[in-house]
């Protein structure tokens, strides 16, 4: 049952954040947005009155973030669930490797994830079925060209997430991870051989919001596409090389 239940929801700009904002107001859902830019907040608000609460900052911020959720707290006393899904994607020229790209990832997948948690934690605990959910990655599964970044920051969040789900399970707070594979996103659209395999993001936020009501350990799509990655990973190393670099773009990019 999503109606009427508090959920912070971040990315909520563009995307699938964007996407499932929509389809959680459309169900009943109370939902306290986050975003770096305003506007596309504020046409929420406006089109859902009563049931947004508008938080806006920059998540990578861990001042920000703990204002963002005293805001809340004051507001609203406690959270039901928790989505994580801002997230940024870079990709790295490894013939000119910039750590710098390393860092801004991990800082806003990673770091900043673990800001909103620190905030969360206490406003879940004074919730109803409190969920806490995170968006990861296929690319974690079976690594892609020019991903490192993504990829690592990822990877740090999946295992936060699982982590999490141990130690929160005697506090009977549900942890479910998302990983979507290839989404029809503005990180997507120059990957041409990836790009009959997109889903529209609106497609992907739709089955994610589905999905959440079953409070799944995680939530993988496209299923087909995330099974063919999963059986590179059991094939010898030059085949699995030479398979992964088919499944990239003309310019090795990924779009997980």
């Amino acid at each position: 049952m999503i109606e009427g239940r508090r959920i912070w929801l971040t990315g909520a700009s563009s995307g699938i954040g964007a996407h499932m904002a929509k389809e959680l107001l459309q169900r009943g859902a109370h939902l306290a947005l986050t975003a770096r830019s305003l506007g596309p907040l504020v046409e929420l608000s406006e089109r859902f009155p009563g049931q947004v609460l508008l938080v806006p900052g920059d998540l990578t911020d861990h001042l920000q973030v703990r204002e963002i959720g005293m805001t809340i707290a004051q507001s609203w006393g406690a959270l039901d669930t928790v989505i994580l899904s801002a997230g940024t994607c870079e990709y790295v020229d490894v013939s000119q490797f910039d750590a710098r790209v390393i860092e801004r990832s991990v800082c806003t997948n990673l770091l900043a994830s673990s800001y909103c948690i620190e905030s969360a934690l206490p406003l879940l605990r004074a919730g109803r079925t409190p969920h806490l959910v995170g968006v990861v990655s296929a690319v974690t599964t079976s690594p892609q060209r020019r991903a490192q970044a993504f990829g690592a920051s990822k990877s740090g969040l999946r295992y936060l997430l699982e982590s999490l789900r141990v130690d929160l399970a005697d506090e009977g707070i549900d942890v479910t991870l998302v990983s979507p594979g290839f989404v029809d996103t503005s990180q997507a659209q120059n990957n041409a051989h990836a790009v009959h395999r997109h889903w529209p993001a609106s497609k992907a936020a739709s089955y994610i919001c589905q999905q959440l009501l079953k409070r799944p350990r995680e939530i993988v799509f496209p299923t087909r596409f995330l099974k063919l990655l999963n059986f590179l990973t059991t094939l010898p190393k030059r085949l699995h090389l030479a398979l992964a670099k088919r499944l990239t773009g003309t310019q090795g990019e990924t779009s997980l």
